[in-house]
């Protein structure tokens, strides 16, 4: 049996009619060297079910682990991530969205590039650059996006084009530095993780440790979780991230 060397947390949330089950299934089963971590985020529909089901084509390669709370995507990534990191000595731990809008095979070519290179500690996905990438996204919900990531340049001061792509690896000695510390926010930790690093790593030597790396597919898809009124509360977060972070200094 080939050694596990990379985790993929899901985090869910009432999923139970998005989730492709045949799609985990037959990854997990032609990929041995890959783990799945399910986190059921206080589902109120029969998501817990569904992951179970998934589970049940290779028990030994998925995990799935049960907030009995709804805490939002942050909480969702951090509890599996912490949980790899203390249970398992796998190398790579990373993330992606349980509707599949960025697919495996980005996903694998994420890992081969933080594998490759043995300075980087982190590979991100990017939805905004690549000229023969395949991207399908919704123009109203493009510009609030380059708003958004306007504000977020703002505040990090560091040459990243997409923070906020839902397909993310770590390598395990990073996991402590991005995840030790509750995130701030429900949505946005994923700015949180950038300060983080920057604060680890010093705004010199950040991004010889970061690669961004355009994907090849990424769809969205309909049904979000954040909602329009959690969207029009964005820039008040983002400020909030700023503010704790760097006037105050409230996370350590």
């Amino acid at each position: 049996m080939r050694a596990i060397n990379t985790a993929i947390i899901v985090p869910c949330y009432n999923e139970a009619e998005r989730l492709d089950i045949t799609a985990f299934q037959q990854f997990i089963t032609k990929h041995p060297d890959y783990m799945l971590c399910f986190v059921n985020d206080g589902s109120t529909d029969n998501t817990l079910d569904v992951l179970e089901q998934i589970k049940s084509a290779e028990p030994t390669q998925v995990k799935v682990i049960d907030l009995v709370v709804n805490g939002g995507k942050a909480q969702a990534v951090r509890a599996g991530a912490m949980a790899i990191h203390s249970e398992t000595q796998i190398p790579n731990i990373g993330f992606i969205d349980a509707d599949l809008s960025t697919d495996f095979e980005d996903f694998k070519r994420l890992v081969f590039s933080l594998t490759f290179h043995d300075n980087l500690e982190m590979v991100y996905g990017s939805r905004n650059s690549g000229q023969e990438s395949n991207i399908e996204r919704n123009p109203l919900r493009k510009l609030f996006s380059n708003v958004v990531k306007a504000i977020i340049y703002f505040i990090l001061g560091l040459p990243i084009d997409d923070t906020q792509c839902g397909a993310k690896v770590f390598s395990r000695e990073i996991i402590p530095t991005a995840f030790g510390t509750q995130f701030l926010t429900k949505w946005l930790f994923d700015v949180e993780i950038f300060i983080r690093m920057k604060r680890h790593y010093g705004k010199n030597r950040i991004m010889d440790h970061l690669f961004e790396q355009p994907l090849q597919r990424w769809v969205h898809v309909d049904d979000s979780k954040l909602g329009v009124k959690d969207a029009v509360k964005i820039p008040y977060m983002l400020f909030s991230i700023w503010f704790s972070y760097n006037v105050s200094r409230q996370v350590i």
